[in-house]
């Protein structure tokens, strides 16, 4: 048991929990504009996920704490190492235009875990309100525009509306992990429930689903993509209403995160019924 506990949190720790939840968007992402799977920008995407999260949560643990980090720790950043070699290898096999589109995605995501604000004692995370635009810019970034690009298809209304959605999509998922952190962030950072309040912030949530819900049956012409997206809007409700700051452990950083892949395996049992 305590095997399994302890892989089941390096599994989450090691952000290979979140990078499967980008990758289940972008696969939804192929669902949606018919795009074939195309393994090397998947495995880029998947691995630059977990290389970028790893950077931003550890880097500056690491820095302070170098001679003494714990041995979970130093396997993490062992994996991550292996993870950003195997990003390297996907990114030589990926367009140069891909690559270009993805620059300032990565960027941001490297600007998000290093100071270089205030003098160079600020990052963008520690910006209010800025953390959760640029954390869904990025995952919005990766999981509709990178594809398309890579795809080569061009840009219509529908693509527009798919990548408000999407933002607007990971802005409420979110949402919980702000909850959650109220009694962790700084008062100086003014995210979303403390300038609010929970309720409202739960309202706000509720009324950008709803937008999305809208936006959904505008581009989706069948039952077979919009049915799936029904029953994760359902769900993204329920666990943003239940999100509270005294969560269980893995509330968010489990079964939150989790709702990316279970719209994408709806999806999957859908098309192949």
């Amino acid at each position: 048991m305590k095997i399994l506990k302890a892989v089941f949190n390096f599994y989450i720790n090691s952000s290979i929990h979140v990078a499967l939840a980008v990758y289940a968007l972008l696969r939804i992402t192929e669902i949606y504009f018919d795009i074939p799977y195309r393994k090397n920008l998947n495995y880029f995407i998947f691995f630059g996920t977990i290389t970028g999260y790893n950077f931003v949560k550890y880097a500056g643990v690491a820095k302070l704490h170098h001679r003494s980090l714990t041995e979970r720790l130093k396997v993490i950043q062992i994996f991550s190492f292996f993870c950003f070699l195997a990003l390297c290898y996907f990114a030589f096999q990926i367009s140069l235009s891909t690559l270009f589109v993805s620059f300032p995605f990565i960027l941001l995501t490297i600007l998000y875990g290093i100071p270089f604000l205030s003098g160079f004692d600020k990052t963008l995370r520690e910006v209010s309100y800025l953390k959760i635009v640029v954390v869904a810019l990025v995952w919005t970034g990766f999981t509709v525009l990178i594809p398309l690009v890579d795809a080569g298809l061009e840009f219509t209304f529908k693509t527009y509306l798919i990548l408000v959605q999407r933002f607007l999509i990971v802005i409420v998922l979110i949402l919980p992990f702000d909850i959650r952190d109220l009694k962790y962030d700084a008062i100086a950072l003014q995210t979303i429930p403390r300038k609010i309040g929970v309720e409202k912030t739960k309202r706000l949530g509720l009324m950008l689903m709803v937008f999305c819900l809208i936006l959904e049956y505008l581009v989706s012409v069948n039952n077979a993509m919009q049915t799936p997206f029904m029953l994760f809007f359902f769900m993204v409700i329920i666990f943003l209403m239940r999100a509270k700051t005294e969560q269980t452990k893995y509330y968010s950083s489990f079964w939150v995160e989790s709702l990316p892949v279970i719209w994408w395996l709806i999806h999957l049992g859908i098309h192949n019924f």
